[in-house]
């Protein structure tokens, strides 16, 4: 599978001029962070090791079609990779645009979705995800996801309980026995499997929209970067990726 809109056959006006490609990829290589938290995107891994999934491929995608190198360069969470956004440590980072991000990260319009939800027992009152936001509510959250911070600022009246991984979410709603668990819904299959009594609410509180960013310095790359995602998602490139990689629970933007 390929795909490369080179930047010689696109018309004049959309091409990256090569001062701005230079700033974007400094001697000819693009470093692209890389979420690895995400098991939608980074879906597994290549025999070296490296991420492989519809994020990677994207990231090459992009990099093939500007003409440089590529390398990856991998954060645990999206906090991190997002914190690093003022330490020049990548060029483009691949990552939920989140308002609160936005501040130091310039986003593309978004390339994929992944809806959130909410987990709750099985005997709970809630039947959609508007009804949680209750005084007295304790929901679950892991901290610092883009689902996270929507529900930092949405939230008024429920009480957050944050952990730093899922799976601290996870055993922070069983043990402490929290009235809902917030997350991915891909990633609730997996913990309402794994956790008898419990059931996923229909609907969704958000959606995250994964985006291609760059650091405030590069901003004016966005416009470029903004072609791309629009031809990727067009063109069919991008539903290619998720079927590739075999991944449910995303979607194209």
């Amino acid at each position: 599978m390929s795909f490369r809109p080179d930047i010689g056959t696109m018309p004049q006006e959309l091409r990256m001029p090569q001062e701005l490609r230079e700033r974007l990829a400094p001697g000819g290589v693009l470093r692209a962070g890389i979420n690895l938290s995400n098991f939608l995107l980074v879906s597994s891994r290549t025999p070296d090791g490296g991420p492989a999934g519809v994020s990677p491929d994207m990231a090459r995608a992009i990099a093939d079609t500007l003409g440089v190198a590529l390398r990856y360069v991998p954060y645990e969470s999206p906090g991190l990779l997002a914190d690093a956004a003022a330490r020049d440590e990548w060029d483009i980072g691949l990552i939920g645009a989140e308002p609160q991000r936005a501040e130091v990260i310039s986003f593309t319009p978004a390339y994929a979705a992944i809806e959130a939800t909410y987990l709750v027992p099985a005997g709970s009152r809630f039947q959609s995800p508007a009804e949680v936001d209750a005084a007295g509510v304790r929901i679950a959250v892991t901290g610092r996801t883009a689902y996270g911070l929507w529900l930092d600022r949405n939230i008024a009246h429920a009480e957050l309980v944050r952990s730093t991984t899922m799976d601290e979410a996870l055993a922070d709603f069983s043990d402490k026995k929290l009235d809902a668990l917030a997350g991915l819904r891909p990633r609730l299959n997996s913990d309402v499997a794994r956790t008898p009594g419990t059931r996923i609410l229909d609907g969704q509180f958000m959606a995250v929209q994964q985006a291609i960013g760059v650091p405030k310095a590069t901003s004016d790359a966005v416009a470029y970067l903004t072609k791309f995602v629009e031809a990727a998602r067009s063109s069919g490139f991008v539903a290619d990726l998720i079927r590739k990689h075999g991944v449910e629970g995303l979607s194209v933007a």
